[in-house]
């Protein structure tokens, strides 16, 4: 690709989220994941009764001085979480004068840190037409560096069938599903339902990132467009109006409304993103409210 992505620009940006994501966690918000599992980390969660074969050493000798009863002190099991990204790298994510193809990707790398940087496994697929592909990546900043070097080297085009190249990611933990896309395709949303039902099934929370450009959500008047299918290049010329602005812009607020049902129907969530935002805007704002990473 020949523009930097993750120029000098996106580092100071990142900076500066990662310090507001930090401030956040010392506030109280919830940093890390705990499971229902119970371990030996250094979180208190509860006590039970002695049982023969129980480490002595976790004994609770003043619960047994006042009690004449041995007590074992259960503790909280901390584990990494997993995320799995999903990248849908079709021809129409790459448009826009703010391109929605860097846009995604800076979400993924801004993600991808806050996970790294929380202990959390990252892993990023990228769909292209039924195929998943998995890129290298690692732990610590060696291991993002890995990453953004992998996502710079994306290349946008062809078409994207989600559902069938999610299905290929053999899943085997529970974990985070974050799905990067627009979301158009030729195959509609049934299609992308069969995805997310075996998300579900995988016992992931599931969110559905969707990108737009500022001319999707906004397009402006002219006298006549051409209108091309990128993926297909079929060709519509049209003369826009107000009527049929309106009328493009109450189908997609309908599309919209349907695909968030859509994520809400298998326990998921729906975060859609114009381009023309602000990368900080984005994750602390769009993913701090919904609580997707911290």
């Amino acid at each position: 690709m020949e523009e930097r992505i993750f120029n000098e620009d996106f580092f100071t940006k990142l900076n500066k989220i990662n310090l507001n994501v930090s401030m956040r966690l010392s506030k109280g918000a919830q940093g890390g994941r705990k499971s229902k599992a119970k371990g030996v980390s250094v979180e208190f969660s509860d006590f039970r009764e002695y049982a023969p074969g129980d480490d002595f050493r976790r004994v609770d000798w003043n619960a047994y001085g006042r009690l004449d009863k041995l007590f074992i002190k259960v503790f909280m099991e901390e584990r990494e979480g997993i995320f799995n990204f999903f990248l849908d790298k079709s021809k129409s994510m790459d448009y826009g004068k703010n391109s929605k193809k860097i846009k995604a990707l800076q979400i993924i790398g801004a993600l991808s840190y806050i996970a790294l940087n929380n202990l959390d496994r990252v892993y990023i697929n990228v769909a292209e037409d039924e195929r998943l592909s998995l890129l290298r990546g690692g732990t610590g900043k060696k291991g993002f560096q890995m990453i953004l070097k992998e996502l710079e080297s994306v290349e946008f085009g062809g078409t994207t069938k989600l559902s069938k190249a999610i299905t290929k990611r053999k899943i085997t933990n529970k974990g985070v599903s974050i799905i990067v896309s627009d979301f158009f395709n030729n195959e509609g949303l049934d299609s992308i339902e069969q995805g997310l039902k075996y998300l579900a099934y995988k016992k992931q929370q599931i969110v559905l990132v969707q990108i737009l450009a500022e001319e999707e959500e906004n397009p402006s008047l002219e006298d006549e467009v051409t209108l091309i299918d990128c993926e297909t290049k079929e060709k519509i010329k049209l003369n826009l109006n107000y009527k049929l602005i309106e009328a493009y812009k109450k189908a997609l607020k309908d599309f919209n409304n349907k695909l968030g049902e859509l994520a809400v129907k298998y326990g998921g969530t729906l975060i859609t993103v114009n381009t023309n935002k602000s990368l900080e805007e984005i994750i602390l704002n769009d993913f701090g409210k919904k609580r997707v990473i911290y």
